[in-house]
């Protein structure tokens, strides 16, 4: 049953600001520019912060978040607070898998699981686009686990210990792996970035599909079949509603901008390891969303919103055909018919919802911006937009974070965010109240003295016990691992 205007418009009256809050990490504010001070260089706490922050004004800010200054690396590769130390666990083309081959490049999305005897494994997207003869370090074509011979991207598994580290290839065959999401029953479903069809960019299968990879179980792998069911497109995150069965799914494309979809398993499907791939191509129902405000009135781009604690109703719309035989899913829709919005890219499943970063808008939206990040509420049917970064008027500059991509719920208190921007990258936190402070910077010039640049952070996560965070600096490819006196953040 859809949720109708009049619905929205009667719920939000009664509800209130307990609508706009929904989620635990409340309405994490900024404004344009407002990133530019981190927490540790603030001069002070004025007794109005609290206020300025809710209102998406900060000026100075509250001592004692974050974690202090970033201290440069002397090996100019990661720039971390006093007492935090990081550790390199695969590095493209110098760390090799139990096979012999160098470990791909391009590290993407990444989850993290308990293994067998204490250790943790993790399994790692390699964004690779297009024909395995443009890169050096593809995925290696494992016997049995490959989807399509001409593609070079997929899917790797690392198993850490405390003494060892052993990678092997999870999934091959597959293009521009860039996020996905793990599952509640301990899988991992990594997502093609791309609409490419067989005799493009010559790939010999049709690409821009989920499959499914089980880290714990090499053989479950085996013969990769794309779970159809879900769509056709260019495929960024997705997770799964851990109480409804519900998988909601992020689309990183513009002309048109990309949507948020939603997919609703067919009656009788129970989930579990290995169930997915049984479903046949058009199980289910799949629909894109469509928003609302709170007067009515149809919204057309998430980029609209300028508020912090706006709060969107949405409607469900059947997506006509999923498999995008003749025209491109976000091309099927005509106007008024869906809520587009730019570069929609990592979620992550806590507080009965989902986190949903679109990252930046620029002139293909109404309106710019330089990130959002918002929490559907799939009880309420309610999208609420909890940060929003203006437009950083020098991203070479460090201090302001822009950009945001990949995301994670830390068992700390509020969000991880991995920087996707412009110039300086960083991996910044966000408390439940709003303040902002920055975790870690990319030193890794890839660029030149002259004209430096820094690859995006990627794959952000904890391990399952919380004591270490992952992270991916994409190019030229390095998992690291960082520990240090991580501590619960306060909200002021």
């Amino acid at each position: 049953m859809s949720l109708t205007r009049r619905d929205f418009t009667r719920k939000s009256a009664i509800t209130g600001a307990g609508v706009a809050l929904a989620g635990s990490v409340g309405a994490l504010a900024t404004a344009p520019n407002a990133l530019a001070a981190t927490d540790h260089e603030s001069a002070g706490a004025e007794a109005g912060a609290e206020h300025e922050a809710e209102s998406g004004h900060t000026g100075h800010r509250h001592r004692g978040v974050g974690y202090g200054p970033l201290l440069p690396d002397p090996d100019g590769i990661l720039a971390l607070p006093a007492g935090f130390t990081y550790t390199i666990v695969t590095y493209s083309g110098r760390t090799r898998l139990e096979s012999g081959e160098f470990t791909p490049s391009n590290h993407d999305g990444t989850a993290t699981f308990d293994g067998p005897r204490g250790a943790t494994l993790l399994v790692n997207n390699h964004e690779l686009k297009g024909p395995r003869s443009g890169w050096t370090h593809p995925v290696p074509l494992t016997e049995g686990l490959v989807y399509d011979p001409a593609a070079a991207g997929g899917c790797t598994v690392v198993e850490v210990r405390r003494d060892h580290v052993a990678e092997w290839v999870g999934i091959a065959g597959t293009s521009q792996n860039c996020a996905g999401g793990s599952t509640p029953w301990g899988t991992w479903l990594t997502c093609e970035e791309t609409e490419d069809k067989a005799g493009k960019n010559g790939m010999t299968k049709d690409h821009g599909y989920v499959f499914e990879v089980d880290p714990a179980d090499r053989r479950a792998n085996r013969d990769p079949k794309p779970v159809k069911a879900l769509g056709r497109y260019a495929h960024e995150a997705v997770v799964v509603d851990t109480r409804r069965g519900h998988l909601y799914l992020t689309e990183d494309a513009d002309t048109p901008n990309g949507l948020f979809y939603r997919w609703t398993p067919p009656a009788g499907f129970h989930h579990g390891r290995g169930r997915l791939r049984t479903l046949a191509d058009d199980a289910g129902v799949l629909q894109a969303f469509k928003c609302f405000d709170s007067g009515g009135t149809f919204v057309d781009d998430l980029s609209r919103a300028t508020r912090i604690g706006t709060v969107y109703g949405v409607d469900w719309v059947d997506v006509p055909d999923r498999d995008a035989r003749t025209v491109s899913v976000r091309k099927q829709f005509t106007e008024g018919q869906v809520t587009r919005a730019r570069k929609l890219e990592g979620m992550w499943w806590a507080d009965g919802g989902t986190y949903i970063v679109s990252s930046y808008a620029r002139e293909e939206s109404p309106l710019q911006h330089d990130g959002q990040v918002w929490f559907y509420d799939p009880k309420r049917r309610t999208l609420t937009l909890k940060v929003l970064l203006g437009v950083n008027p020098d991203p070479s500059a460090d201090g302001a974070f822009d950009g945001p991509d990949n995301i994670t719920v830390s068992p700390y208190g509020g969000l991880v965010i991995a920087e996707d921007g412009e110039g300086v990258q960083h991996l910044f936190g966000a408390t439940e109240s709003g303040r902002t402070y920055p975790i870690a910077r990319n030193e890794l010039n890839i660029g030149t003295a002259q004209e430096p640049e820094y690859s995006e952070f990627t794959g952000v996560t904890f391990s399952p016990d919380g004591r270490t965070l992952y992270a991916n600096i994409q190019t030229p490819g390095i998992m690291l691992a960082i520990t240090g006196p991580w501590k619960r953040q306060k909200r002021a």
